[in-house]
C-alpha cells in the first residue's frame, strides 16, 4: 500500500491539469455566438446611425421647401398661382423640374421685370440658397427635369465633339461663336460668352423662350457635358483672326469694310483734292 501511495499523488496532478484544460477549453459553438453577437451589434448601430441621418435628411429637405414655399408665395404666386396652377399673367409651374427654375430664377429672368417679347437676362433677385429652396418647392409639386449633376459641368469633355454639336443644333440661332442673334417678333438668341455651365445644361434640357427641347434621347448627358466644354473653349481662346466685331459673321464685316474701309477711301480722295487746289 505504501508503494502505492506515490502513485497515487502522482496521478492526481495530471487529472487535475486535464481538467483545468477541459475547463479552459470553449463550446464548438462560442465562436460562432460570438460573431452573431458582433454582427447584431455592428448592425443595430449602423442601423441607429442610418436612421438619425436619414431623419435629418428628411427633416432638412422638408424646412428647404417650406422656405421655397414661403418665397414663391410672396415672389412669384401672383402669376403663377398659389399651386402653380397659372394665371393669366403667367403659365403654369406644374412639371418644370427643379432645372427650370434654376435656370429662370439664377440667371435673374425671373420675377420678370415687365412684359415683353420674352425674358431678359438681369441681376439675380435671389442668393443661391434661395434659388435652390424655390426649385425644390416647384419640383416637390410634381416631377420634371431636376438640376444637372456636378459630373457634367467641369467643362472638360471632348470641344471639338462638342462643337459639332453646337453648331448642327444651336449655330443656327446662337451664331457658330455662341455670339446670339435675331429671331422673329422682336425675340433674340442671348449670347453665350461667360454662361454658367450648369445654366447652359439647364436650357438644354428644358427649352426656355423660343429655345427647343434637347431631352436626353436628343442629346445624351455626356453630349451636353461636350457642349459646354466647347463653349468654356470659346471663352478662354482669343479670336485668331484678330478683332471679332462681335462675332457676328460677315454681315458685321461686309458693314465695316462699306462704312470704314469705303469712308477712309472717299475721306483720303478728298483730301487729296483739296491739296491740290
Amino acid at each position: 500500500m505504501n508503494k502505492g501511495t506515490p502513485r497515487s499523488m502522482a496521478m492526481k496532478p495530471a487529472r487535475q491539469n486535464r481538467t483545468q484544460r477541459s475547463a479552459g477549453r470553449r463550446h464548438p459553438l462560442a465562436t460562432a455566438a460570438l460573431i452573431v453577437v458582433g454582427l447584431l451589434a455592428t448592425g443595430g448601430t449602423y442601423a441607429l446611425f442610418t436612421t438619425s441621418a436619414t431623419a435629418e435628411t428628411s427633416a432638412a429637405a422638408e424646412a428647404t421647401i417650406e422656405d421655397g414655399g414661403k418665397l414663391f408665395a410672396a415672389n412669384c404666386a401672383t402669376c403663377h398661382g398659389l399651386n402653380l396652377q397659372g394665371t393669366k399673367q403667367g403659365p403654369t409651374l406644374i412639371g418644370v423640374g427643379a432645372a427650370s427654375v434654376d435656370f429662370q430664377v439664377g440667371t435673374g429672368r425671373m420675377p420678370l421685370a415687365a412684359t415683353g417679347p420674352q425674358a431678359e437676362k438681369k441681376p439675380v433677385q435671389f442668393t443661391e440658397e434661395q434659388v435652390s429652396a424655390l426649385a425644390e418647392f416647384v419640383a416637390s409639386k410634381a416631377p420634371g427635369p431636376a438640376i444637372p449633376s456636378a459630373e457634367y459641368l467641369t467643362g472638360e469633355g471632348d470641344a471639338s465633339e462638342g462643337a459639332e454639336l453646337f453648331r448642327i443644333n444651336c449655330a443656327m440661332c446662337h451664331n457658330v461663336a455662341g455670339a446670339g442673334g435675331a429671331l422673329t417678333e422682336g425675340k433674340y438668341a442671348p449670347p453665350l460668352a461667360g454662361i454658367a455651365p450648369n445654366h447652359v445644361y439647364d436650357a438644354m434640357l428644358t427649352g426656355p423662350q423660343s429655345m427647343p427641347v434637347f431631352n436626353d434621347d436628343n442629346i445624351t448627358p455626356e453630349q451636353k457635358a461636350n457642349v459646354i466644354t466647347y463653349l468654356k473653349y470659346l471663352d478662354e481662346t482669343p479670336s485668331v483672326g484678330g478683332f471679332g466685331l462681335g462675332n457676328l459673321g460677315p454681315v458685321s464685316e461686309g458693314l465695316f469694310i462699306w462704312i470704314f474701309g469705303l469712308g477712309g477711301i472717299v475721306a483720303i480722295t478728298i483730301w487729296l483734292t483739296a491739296r491740290s487746289n
